[in-house]
């Protein structure tokens, strides 16, 4: 598996509260006919937080039966309990995976000691590669560079990082620091090209859901050093990306991925469906992407 390009962190489309296993398999089929380069399920995007363990191991391996070899499939894993997170690997990475993408703990506000504790454990319980994902806007701590680079010295499956800190020195930082065949993901679209001009290599892209050619063509742009290519297309696709997150993710771009015929905007409480004005300024921004 190679960690580049565009990888789409996918909605988990719902139908009556129930999962709609049929809508998520032709979202499955639609990302793979636009190109991407791997697909992230149960992710917060997924909304995973509000699955019961028996619709996430089933979500999973839709997934993964739906790709069918042709995308790599990285589900999100990891609790703020390491003992589950554990468990929660296990049963993961025998599903027919091709790596997992492992959240800081979130709530308990671990010291840099207790995440690097935590995802020793972790990187222990598999063979396959782990991306570590550091989003301080949702877990309330921020993973710093020295302890992702000695998580990376220690557990060489520790693969790359989708780093969501909005910090381009700690981007810097971290490929300063760590080895050639790290990979650094960008965890906001908004950044993805700013991150990959100081070298990271693609972007886990909520965005792409709805956009996903675009985002893909983008990465590629700017991998094929057709830089002014890249970032006119950055500058295309900004409304859009700003406007899928006037509301919590993934209530717009769920509402987004409805436009493409794809499933219904349809979140689970404690979220709820976007709003009115919000839809009418997306159903704009989308136009371009029907």
């Amino acid at each position: 598996m190679k960690i580049q390009g565009c990888f789409t962190a996918i909605v988990t489309p719902f139908k009556n509260e129930a999962v709609d296993f049929e809508a998520l398999k032709k979202i499955v089929r639609f990302q793979a006919a636009n190109g991407i380069n791997g697909l992230v399920p149960c992710g917060s995007t997924g909304e995973a937080a509000t699955l019961t363990p028996e619709e996430y191991l089933e979500v999973i391996k839709t997934v993964v039966k739906a790709a069918g070899g042709k995308v790599p499939v990285v589900p999100g894993v990891g609790t703020n309990s390491t003992a589950k997170s554990v468990e929660m690997v296990k049963k993961v990475s025998a599903l027919g995976v091709d790596g997992l993408l492992a959240i800081v703990p979130y709530y308990n506000k671990p010291t840099q000691e207790g995440m690097t504790a935590h995802f020793s454990a972790l990187a222990k319980a598999t063979a396959l590669p782990v991306i570590l994902y550091n989003i301080p806007g949702r877990t309330g701590v921020n993973m710093l560079p020295a302890t992702v680079l000695g998580l990376r010295k220690k557990f060489p499956n520790i693969a790359g990082i989708k780093e969501a800190s909005g910090s381009l020195d700690q981007v810097s930082e971290i490929i300063n620091g760590a080895d050639k065949d790290f990979a650094v993901m960008s965890g906001d679209d908004a950044l993805t090209l700013p991150m990959m001009s100081v070298g990271a290599r693609g972007v886990i892209s909520v965005v792409s859901n709805a956009a996903p050619a675009e985002m893909v063509r983008m990465c590629r742009l700017f991998m094929k050093a057709d830089l002014a290519g890249a970032s006119r297309l950055h500058h295309e696709l900004f409304p859009l990306i700003k406007s899928l997150f006037t509301e919590t993710n993934p209530i717009p771009v769920k509402f987004a991925v409805s436009l493409l015929g794809l499933c219904r905007p349809e979140p689970r409480l404690p979220l709820t469906p976007l709003t009115e004005k919000n839809r009418r300024t997306l159903k704009k921004m989308m136009r371009g992407y029907l």
